[in-house]
C-alpha cells in the first residue's frame, strides 16, 4: 500500500514538473511582449481586480502604461492572453478569414445562446451568416423604424412626467425602451417592459448577463461541477429556464400562426410584404422571427433549436449594447450645450413643430446626430473587449504570437490613439464629418468590430439610436449632472456607467 502511494506521488510530481516546465518554456517564447510580472502557477490571476469597475480601471492603466507598444500580455494561470489596442494589430486579426473563432471565454454563453451567430465557429458560423444577412434587408429595417418610433413615443411620455428640472437617472428609461424594441423586432411580441419592469423575463435577462460575466472572470467557477456546487448554478439554471421557455413559447405560437412558413422563401415573403401598407397601419409588421422561419441555406431550414439560438442571440446582442450607447450619447450631448444646440437645430429643420414620426429619409438627413452617435461610440464603445482564438501562429509587428492564443481586442484603447484622434478624451462630433474621416486607418475605429465577423446588426443599431435620440432631443433640453470623472465606466460584457446617467430634463417649446 505504501509503495503504491509513493508511486502515485512520484507520478504526480513528474507530471507537475513537466507541466511547469512546459509553462515556463511557453513564457520564454513570448517574453518580449510587455506585461506585468507573472508568478509561477498563478501567472497574473492574483493581480487582477475583482469588481467590474476596478477591473476596467486596471485595464485602462495597462493600456496607458504600454501605449507606445499597443500590446501587452497576461497569464491567467497557464492561459496566455494578448491584449491589443493598435489599429495595425487589430487589422491582422479582424481582416483575416482564418482567425474567426471566438475566444474560449464565450463558452459560458452557450447554455443561453447555444451556438448561434455570436458564439458559433467554422462552417456553422459561415452558414448562419449567409442565412441571416438577408434578414436585415432594407424593407425589414423600414418596418423596424415603426417599432422604434412607437416604443420611443412611450418613453417620451414617461420622461415627460419627470421633465421638471429635477435630477434623475435616465438610464433605465432608455434601457427598458430598448428592451421593448428588441422583443418586438425579434419576436413580434410586446413585453411592455416600460410599464412592467418587474416581469420575470425582464429580470432574467439582466440576471443572466450578470451571471455570465461573473463566471468569465472567476476561474474557480469555470468547471461545471464547481459552479453548480459552490457557485450560482441553481440561479443560472432558473433564469435559463425562464428565458428559454418564453422564447420557445413564442416560436411555437408563431409557427402555428404562419401556415406553410417553411415553404415560403424569404424573397417571396418580402415581395408579398408592402412596407407602405405597414407604415400606414394596413399590414402586420414582420419580425426577425418571421424571417428565421423561412430562411434557408442550400435548401436547409433552421431547426427549432437553431431558431431559438438566433432569437436569443438577437435579444442578447441587440438590447444592452444599444441601450448603453444611447445613454452615453445623452450624457455627452447634455454635457456640451454647443453640441446640443446643433442637434436641436437639426431636429427643428427636419420637423419644425410637428410630432410626426421620423421617416427613413428623415433619419438619413440626421447627419450631425449621426456624428454625435459615432463620437459617443468612440469614447464609450458598447463592447469594451472582444476575443479571438488564433488558429495559426501570428505576428503583430515584432511580436510573434503562437497558435491557440486568445487575443483580446480593446476598442476603448484603439479609439484613443492620438495618431487618429488628437485630444482623444474630448467629445468632438466633427471628427466624423466626411472630410475629417477620409484618411484614418480602417481599423482605428471599430465600435461594431470589423472584417468578415463584424456586427450583422449595426445598421439596425444606428437606426434605433437615431429614432430614440431624436425623440428625446425633439422634446427636451438635457442637462447632464455628472462630470466625466463621476461616470465610472464599468467594463462588463457591455460598457456602462456604475451609477447611471444623472440628468435634468426640461420640455422644449414648439
Amino acid at each position: 500500500m505504501a509503495a503504491a502511494i509513493v508511486i502515485v506521488l512520484a507520478v504526480a510530481v513528474v507530471l507537475f514538473t513537466a507541466w511547469l516546465f512546459k509553462t515556463e518554456l511557453a513564457k520564454k517564447k513570448v517574453n518580449n511582449i510587455p506585461g506585468p510580472v507573472a508568478v509561477p502557477i498563478l501567472g497574473n490571476a492574483h493581480q487582477l481586480r475583482n469588481t467590474s469597475r476596478e477591473f476596467y480601471d486596471q485595464m485602462e492603466s495597462f493600456m496607458n502604461l504600454y501605449a507606445d507598444r499597443g500590446i501587452f500580455r497576461l497569464w491567467l494561470g497557464t492561459t496566455f492572453l494578448v491584449v491589443i489596442f493598435k489599429a495595425e494589430y487589430a487589422e491582422v486579426i479582424l481582416q483575416s478569414s482564418k482567425h474567426l473563432d471566438k475566444a474560449e471565454e464565450y463558452k459560458f454563453l452557450h447554455p443561453w445562446l447555444g451556438t448561434g451567430l455570436l458564439t458559433s465557429t467554422g462552417s456553422k458560423w459561415k452558414s448562419r451568416r449567409r442565412m441571416l444577412t438577408p434578414t436585415f434587408h432594407f424593407k425589414i429595417l423600414n418596418d423596424f423604424v415603426g417599432v422604434f418610433h412607437d416604443q420611443a413615443s412611450i418613453m417620451v411620455k414617461k420622461l415627460s412626467q419627470v421633465a421638471d428640472g429635477k435630477e434623475f437617472d435616465i438610464f433605465n428609461y432608455i434601457t427598458l425602451c430598448a428592451l421593448d424594441i428588441i422583443c418586438e423586432t425579434a419576436m413580434g411580441r410586446s413585453i411592455e417592459a416600460q410599464s412592467n419592469s418587474n416581469s420575470d423575463y425582464v429580470k432574467s435577462v439582466y440576471k443572466m448577463t450578470e451571471l455570465v460575466l461573473q463566471r468569465q472572470r472567476t476561474p474557480w467557477y469555470w468547471p461545471d461541477f464547481l459552479y453548480n456546487t459552490i457557485g450560482y448554478g441553481k440561479e443560472h439554471d432558473r433564469c435559463l429556464k425562464i428565458l428559454h421557455d418564453f422564447t420557445l413559447k413564442v416560436i411555437k405560437e408563431k409557427m402555428d400562426a404562419v401556415s406553410d412558413a417553411s415553404s415560403n422563401s424569404m424573397e417571396e415573403m418580402l415581395n408579398q410584404h408592402s412596407d407602405e401598407d405597414v407604415y400606414r397601419g394596413k399590414g402586420q409588421r414582420l419580425a426577425f422571427l418571421d424571417m428565421l422561419l423561412c430562411t434557408a441555406d442550400d435548401g436547409t431550414h433552421l431547426s427549432m433549436e437553431g431558431i431559438r439560438e438566433e432569437v436569443d442571440t438577437f435579444m442578447f446582442e441587440g438590447h444592452d449594447t444599444t441601450a448603453a450607447a444611447m445613454n452615453w450619447a445623452v450624457h455627452l450631448i447634455g454635457a456640451n450645450p454647443d453640441v446640443q444646440a446643433k442637434v436641436h437645430e437639426e431636429m427643428d429643420q427636419l420637423f419644425g413643430g410637428s410630432d410626426r414620426p421620423a421617416s427613413m429619409n428623415d433619419l438619413k438627413e440626421m447627419r450631425y446626430l449621426d456624428c454625435c452617435i459615432k463620437e459617443a461610440l468612440r469614447l464609450f464603445p458598447s463592447v469594451p473587449f472582444f476575443g479571438r482564438k488564433l488558429t495559426e501562429d501570428c505576428k503583430f509587428g515584432e511580436y510573434s504570437i503562437p497558435k491557440d492564443t486568445t487575443v483580446i481586442i480593446t476598442p476603448p484603447g484603439l479609439h484613443r490613439d492620438e495618431r487618429y484622434f488628437p485630444d482623444p478624451e474630448k467629445f468632438d462630433p466633427n471628427r466624423f464629418l466626411p472630410e475629417n474621416s477620409l484618411k484614418r486607418h480602417p481599423y482605428c475605429y471599430i465600435p461594431f468590430s470589423a472584417g468578415p465577423r463584424n456586427c450583422i446588426g449595426q445598421k439596425f443599431a444606428i437606426l434605433e439610436e437615431k429614432v430614440m435620440l431624436s425623440n428625446i432631443f425633439r422634446n427636451f433640453t438635457v442637462t447632464s449632472k455628472q462630470s466625466r470623472e463621476e461616470l465610472f465606466p464599468i467594463g462588463d460584457l457591455i460598457m456602462r456607467p456604475e451609477h447611471g446617467i444623472i440628468v435634468e430634463l426640461r420640455p422644449r417649446t414648439k
